[in-house]
């Protein structure tokens, strides 16, 4: 498996980004995040999860949605989706406006549909 399927899988599956940071060590690709950057996300997740479990789970049901509606590169789907998880708790937006600009995605995605 590659390792951005690898990534996906741990992704969509919820899997601990904190475990996927020990297993892309054994495959020799280049990933889009460092380890510390893997860390904060999966951090930022739990909390979340915790915090505002409503928003986590519509963080995952949009992106769900996104890949349903499979119109771009999908490789760019979690990648996309951890950008946005890392944006929580660091800038001026709180999580809730973070989710509600990725869900704005989803208006984006209509290519000729």
């Amino acid at each position: 498996m590659s390792l951005i399927e690898t990534f996906t899988d741990y992704v969509l599956n919820r899997k601990s980004l904190k475990e996927y940071v020990e297993v892309r060590k054994t495959i020799h690709e280049r990933g889009e995040f460092n380890d510390a950057k893997l860390i904060q996300a999966q951090d930022n997740l739990e909390r979340l999860k915790a915090e505002e479990p409503e928003v986590y789970e519509g963080m995952y049901a949009t992106l769900a949605k996104i890949y349903a509606r499979n119109s771009g590169l999908t490789i760019e789907y979690p990648l996309d989706f951890i950008r946005q998880i890392l944006r929580m708790y660091r800038t001026h937006l709180t999580p809730t406006q973070v989710y509600e600009e990725y869900k704005r995605v989803l208006e984006h995605y209509h290519h000729d549909v």
